[in-house]
């Protein structure tokens, strides 16, 4: 993998979550665990659950970065014993700080999907990525002892790797914290659930949002409002958006609903187009997502009598009420909503044309919102 190609465990155009020293809006999440921490009661497995983006990964590395820095206090020495600490904050000038930065730390073993014999990413984790960790426990115990694993993410392991890891959790070796990232842990084995003690983060409020983005380098837009109603809480989300223009995508999209039941086809035809035009797949990607957000806003809008706020785009709170004006017609939103995504990835599956899918796509929205009316 190239130094430019982001790995499994980072998002598209930010820092990779090593890299990220400060962790907003999940004060909740860090307090419960250096309260098991200061109590002494430090569960051997963490599952570390939460929307995409919202701070899981950097969280899993703060927490490592912690525990590899900070010596266990098994003697109270001649002063007394230091104070708990209050904080996971450790000074990045700190050996283990710039360890971890570098990649080199001999007490920390990170596991993602791993190229195949082809050089090509696996689309899991497989069970020889798991059985590595074997060599891992093997190596002398760093200072204290402490050894940490972070799997990012949890839900991408295969059956056999699961299973792995799963022995790992029955009997775990001594001193050693593994850190489970999970965005659906309901993919996850029940038993490996049942081992973990669960941190659950949720999704940024705008200042955190802010101060997240501001921490990657990214550059706050203008319709920071639009940003937050569409990134719904989660940094990496946010990050995209900015990097592949989704709060222009998104706003054509709405102009595009303001049309119909008509529709302006010359605006569903260049909006098609964009989508096929080479190397654009991200953004075709991207465009797919946005009209999933579109109409389930629509069908938000008619079960709940208001459109969600803020707005995403423009004139988007009228036009969601006067294409979802009813129960009724969410229902309908909602069933179309179903239809759309299945018929979408089913394109994308048989390589149907990008441009023919998106058009079909509107063209079923148009449809619907005739009936609705």
């Amino acid at each position: 993998m190239s130094d430019d190609t982001p790995t499994p465990d980072q998002a598209p155009g930010a820092p990779h979550p090593r890299e990220t020293l400060r962790l907003f809006g999940q004060d909740a999440a860090e307090q419960a665990f250096l309260s098991a921490y200061t109590s002494e009661r430090l569960h051997h497995g963490w599952l570390i659950t939460g929307p995409r983006g919202v701070g899981k990964a950097t969280l899993a590395w703060r927490i490592a970065r912690f525990l590899l820095a900070t010596p266990p206090n098994e003697d109270d020495g001649l002063f007394g014993a230091p104070p708990p600490p209050d904080s996971l904050e450790i000074d990045p000038e700190h050996p283990v700080a710039h360890r971890i930065q570098a990649g080199a730390e001999p007490g920390l073993a990170a596991i993602t999907r791993s190229l195949n014999d082809q050089g090509r990413l696996r689309n899991e984790i497989v069970v020889d990525d798991i059985r590595k960790l074997g060599k891992f426990f093997g190596l002398s115990s760093t200072d204290g002892g402490r050894r940490v694993v972070i799997v990012d993410a949890a839900d991408e392991m295969n059956v056999s790797a699961a299973n792995a890891l799963l022995k790992m959790l029955e009997e775990p070796p001594a001193r050693t914290t593994l850190l489970l990232i999970s965005h659906q842990p309901s993919r996850l084995l029940p038993t490996i659930r049942s081992r973990c003690r669960t941190l659950r983060l949720s999704p940024l409020g705008s200042e955190d949002m802010e101060a997240a983005l501001m921490q990657t380098g990214t550059e706050m837009p203008g319709k920071a409002d639009h940003l937050a109603a569409l990134a719904a809480g989660s940094v990496g989300d946010a990050v995209r958006l900015i990097n592949l223009g989704g709060l222009e995508i998104y706003a054509e999209l709405i102009a595009i609903l303001g049309t119909l039941p008509r529709m302006d086809r010359q605006r569903a035809l260049a909006l098609a187009e964009a989508a096929a035009q080479r190397g654009a797949s991200e953004r075709f990607e991207l465009l797919l997502t946005l009209i999933d957000v579109a109409l389930s806003r629509l069908a938000l809008t008619g079960a709940t009598g208001a459109a969600p706020m803020p707005e995403a785009a423009p004139n988007e709170a009228e036009t969601l009420a006067r294409l979802s004006a009813s129960p009724h017609q969410a229902r309908k939103w909602a069933e179309v909503a179903a239809v759309i995504t299945a018929r979408a990835r089913h394109g994308q599956a048989v390589n149907l044309d990008p441009a023919a899918l998106v058009l079909d796509t509107v063209f079923k929205i148009q449809e619907t919102a005739g009936q609705s009316r």
